[in-house]
């Protein structure tokens, strides 16, 4: 959803649990939405505070548990793969007609991941995030008119089953936008809600009247007022007039919409990002409440235990955009599987762009044991750079390929699963208003290979030499090279694809440095963020291991003599 960056940060809430004060002592320290720019020689060891997740009904989804390392200390391992997210419209056109489709995507799923391990020349992802494919009045399409079919733009249901199946025969899972805060104002329901007050349509929308409510207040999103007058009443549209919201409160809301979940979920997709998740009950800025996010959370429990009828290993990631890590937090309590960790991308893309380690592994550690103990050890963090509601990463970096490549290698050896908004991994630039963040992908520098899509111009791209796939398809120093290594090199080495985390003080600035540890293997990650050569001295790191042998660099070589390694400048080194 194209929200509002500028609106005010969420309150730090957690339900009744005395968690606000449990959460200020794991995570003090980690103001300014994780980006301070802490001394290494400050961060101290802090403990693991003891409380116990809030009791639900609903069934947990499906993770794996805590594991013993070999020094038998708990390991809170994410097992993860790399996701693509994919605007369907701008990606790959098969018919000609300059808009993306599904066909085109499955025609160019050997370029996300051709199924073999033991090629190089792909990008080696394991999951497809499709931002929404429902019928729309809107090029972007987070407006839907139809929650059961396919935008007659991107193809028919039997197109959705294909990409799926193709997908999935590579080993790739697909997960889906699923829009259900509101509708399109076009949709049948609501037509029928603003006609004839005595439908039962009506009760699916908040009309103001209806429910006794001022026409006043400032809409949670920060898009100014949110109810919109229609034929002698005001309805509520948190985002705009064309998005009105649903009434959650009325049970056949809910019911319908744990419905379409199951209907995509035997469609054979893999689960869902939720659109606008902290949005259900939070329509006013007055919302932002413990009991508000009470009854949001309770409405993500019911659905995921609907969900769980159909397949427990539906993988749910929501978008609670906050920096706030209790606000996210909340929803990982047998309700989501991940949450989008926002405060995250803006310390990595910090780091990339200052070239110095922004303290993000410190909030992240004490961070992940909040969110363990919320979720039960059963959550994987959604990692990301930047999405299609903010401009692109290259854009930001100042399209500095360095800056770019080292922003890529720290979200590729962090925990979770990784988010790569689609270009990202040939420097597509970008910038708002959203259909300048929103172009075509860049397939050849001529604008001619086949499936490019002509549906937006591409003016953030025109000028942009290099930024595409053919131009760097051969390069061993390109961009997208430097993604398939970091991500092949994920794949082959256990603690990067699964493990927890462990701060490592590099006493330099200019290094990040973290232990990344699973029940059967520990490595250390070291960054070098800068332009120069920079040394870190190899204390041992958690439970007194040793670290004497470089498993990779990148994109060259690390000199490690005795406790001393040299890396050249942005390089990524990992030892073991």
């Amino acid at each position: 959803m194209n929200l509002d960056l500028t609106r005010l940060p969420g309150r730090r809430i957690w339900y009744s649990l005395a968690v606000t004060g449990l959460a200020a002592a794991v995570l003090a320290g980690c103001s300014n939405n994780g980006q301070d720019n802490l001394n290494n020689s400050s961060r101290t060891a802090v403990s693991s505070p003891q409380v116990s997740p809030s009791p639900s009904s609903a069934a947990a989804p499906a993770q794996s548990p805590k594991s013993a390392s070999a020094s038998g200390t708990a390991v809170d391992e994410q097992p993860s793969t790399v996701f693509y997210e994919v605007f369907v419209r701008s990606f790959s056109d098969s018919d000609g007609d300059g808009i993306g489709d599904l066909r085109g995507l499955t025609e160019k799923l050997d370029y996300l991941n051709d199924g073999n391990p033991d090629t190089t020349d792909d990008l080696g992802i394991g999951g497809i995030w499709l931002m929404p494919v429902n019928p729309s009045p809107s090029y972007h399409g987070y407006d839907v008119t139809d929650y059961r079919s396919i935008n007659p733009d991107y193809g028919t249901l039997q197109d959705m089953q294909q990409l799926v199946k193709e997908a999935h025969k590579r080993g790739i899972k697909v997960i889906m936008d699923l829009v259900v805060n509101h509708t399109s104002k076009e949709h049948p329901w609501f037509v029928e809600s603003a006609k004839n007050k005595d439908s039962k349509f009506r009760d699916f929308y908040v009309w103001a009247e209806d429910q006794n409510r001022p026409v006043s207040g400032t809409s949670a999103a920060g898009s100014g007022n949110p109810w919109h007058s229609l034929l002698g009443s005001h309805y509520m549209g948190t985002f705009w007039d064309g998005m009105p919201d649903l009434n959650f409160d009325n049970p056949e809301v809910r019911s319908e919409m744990e419905d379409i979940g199951k209907f995509w979920l035997t469609q054979g997709v893999d689960g869902f990002r939720l659109d606008a998740a902290k949005h259900i009950y939070e329509d006013l800025l007055s919302d932002k409440s413990a009991a508000t996010t009470a009854k949001n959370v309770a409405w993500w429990q019911e659905f995921r235990k609907a969900m769980n009828e159909v397949n427990p290993k539906a993988y749910i990631v929501g978008e609670v955009w906050e920096n706030s890590a209790v606000s996210v937090g909340a929803y990982l309590d047998h309700a989501f599987d991940s949450g989008f960790n926002f405060g995250l991308a803006e310390a990595l893309v910090n780091s990339a762009k200052t070239e110095k380690d922004s303290g993000a592994v410190f909030t992240l550690e004490r961070t992940y044991k909040l969110y363990s103990q919320i979720s039960g050890g059963s959550f994987t963090d959604a990692i990301f750079l930047t999405n299609h509601d903010q401009n692109r990463v290259m854009s930001q970096l100042g399209n500095n390929p360095d800056h770019a490549k080292m922003a890529a290698a720290m979200l590729l050896t962090l925990p979770g699963n990784p988010f790569i908004y689609y270009g990202e991994e040939i420097g597509m630039l970008g910038q708002k208003p959203d259909e300048g963040i929103r172009e075509p992908m860049q397939w050849s520098a001529d604008g001619q290979s086949k499936g490019q899509t002509t549906w937006e111009q591409s003016s953030n791209n025109a000028s942009n030499p290099g930024g595409d796939v053919e131009s760097q398809l051969h390069g061993s120093s390109s961009l997208l090279d430097w993604y398939r290594q970091l991500i092949a090199l994920r794949s082959s080495v256990p603690a990067l694809q699964s493990g927890g985390i462990r701060d490592f003080v590099s006493g330099n600035e200019g290094i990040m440095a973290f232990e990344r540890i699973t029940a059967g293997q520990q490595v250390l990650v070291a960054l070098n963020l800068t332009g120069k050569p920079q040394t870190l001295n190899l204390q041992n790191g958690e439970k007194g291991k040793p670290y004497s042998k470089i498993l990779k660099a990148l994109p060259g070589e690390a000199e490690l003599t005795g406790e001393t390694l040299t890396l050249p400048p942005y390089t990524t080194v990992i030892l073991e």
